[in-house]
């Protein structure tokens, strides 16, 4: 998995951090959770579990986590959709976007603007499904883990596909399908969970030059600057 699983992680980070309105994103995120699964418990709701694990990882307060779920609860909340959509950027590169919305028509004539300002075209849903796989990925503590070999060993049942370790943080990646034994796993081993998320992973990245880079770049960061997108998964290497 490699370069091109860490490029987006740190590329993604890298701008989240510059983002005023992360904590709006995480909010919807959670809303969508609370709604799609039909309860404010975590315990019962797999992806509200995962929602608040992802606002805890980029520390997001408490009470803006119980008011978010609040107002998901509430019979006057606005609905949220959530939306994907394609984009082919400058020098072929690759954008899988996902959305949360109350309004796609505003959603999608944005990133159309954004497409055609900065080099892009926007392509049919459902023309990149197959140029990336969905998996789950974690982050731990290296210190926290006594024995990475057994470590590996006791995830392998519960879906582990591969781990990989930089510096001081163990990444771990499953099949999406897997995300849910994956948590289970790493609470009976009592460890925290510094990142939780289900990601799009590019089945064939390509390296791209720095110019091109920079092309590619103004598009991204534009994307990812609008309040609508929650996530921007791309082919880079």
């Amino acid at each position: 998995m490699g370069r091109a699983f860490e490029y987006r992680r740190a590329s993604k980070e890298k701008r989240w951090d510059k983002m005023s309105k992360l904590f709006p994103k995480l909010g919807k995120a959670i809303s969508i959770a609370v709604k799609e699964g039909g309860s404010g418990d975590p315990d019962m709701n797999s992806k509200l579990r995962t929602a608040i694990l992802a606002a805890k990882a980029q520390n997001m307060p408490k009470d803006n986590i119980e008011a978010a779920i609040k107002r998901a609860l509430g019979k006057d909340g606005i609905e949220i959709h959530e939306v994907n959509y394609e984009i082919k950027a400058p020098h072929g590169a690759l954008f899988f976007v996902e959305c949360a919305t109350d309004n796609t028509t505003r959603t999608v004539a944005n990133l159309k603007s954004y497409a055609n300002k900065f080099g892009g075209t926007m392509l049919t849903n459902n023309s990149l499904e197959f140029m990336f796989s969905r998996k789950a990925h974690f982050e731990v503590a290296k210190d926290k883990i006594s024995d990475l070999e057994d470590f590996e060993l006791n995830l392998i049942d519960a879906g582990l596909e591969s781990l990989e370790v930089e510096d001081e943080i163990v990444h771990i990646y499953g099949d999406y399908t897997s995300f849910g034994t994956l948590v289970n796993a790493l609470d009976e081993l009592g460890l925290e969970v510094k990142k939780a998320a289900l990601e799009r992973i590019a089945n064939n990245p390509v390296e791209f030059s720095e110019e091109q880079l920079v092309d590619i770049e103004k598009l991204l960061d534009r994307i990812e600057e609008d309040d609508d997108v929650q996530a921007v998964f791309t082919n880079i290497a």
